[in-house]
């Protein structure tokens, strides 16, 4: 079973070179964090800050592609966690079609944020459990 969560914070520290998001249980009190790559952390925050660059980035371009090809995002799920990995996937719906696409969780985050509303994202109760426990 797939838990709701929030994005409630991102820390994009220069000092260390760390980058991490905190997912937030949305009616709990469990905070998952993930460390996530540079690029990802700047693209996610200047999404939320509606910062929108000039030219399409990666994730506005898969974006675009799903809707060009009659698709459309519905929300993100981290689904495992194998050897320090999470694994993710994007689920994509085309017409009474749910595609459920792999992708790095930083990455589902990040076009999950590209909507607005934001996408719902979710994280397996396994994971969970395996991360922060019950």
């Amino acid at each position: 079973m797939a838990v709701r969560m929030e994005l409630t914070r991102i820390v994009d520290c220069d000092l260390n070179d760390h980058h991490w998001i905190h997912l937030s249980e949305t009616h709990g009190e469990r905070t998952f964090p993930i460390v996530i790559g540079r690029a990802e952390a700047q693209i996610i925050n200047r999404r939320l800050l509606e910062e929108i660059p000039f030219r399409p980035m990666t994730h506005q371009l898969l974006w675009n592609i799903a809707e060009a090809l009659g698709g459309t995002f519905e929300d993100v799920v981290i689904t495992d966690l194998r050897e320090h990995t999470y694994y993710a996937v994007v689920r994509i719906r085309c017409g009474d079609q749910l595609h459920a696409i792999d992708c790095r969780p930083s990455d589902g985050v990040a076009i999950a944020a590209h909507a607005r509303p934001m996408l719902p994202i979710y994280v397996e109760e396994s994971v969970l459990q395996a991360v922060v426990g019950s």
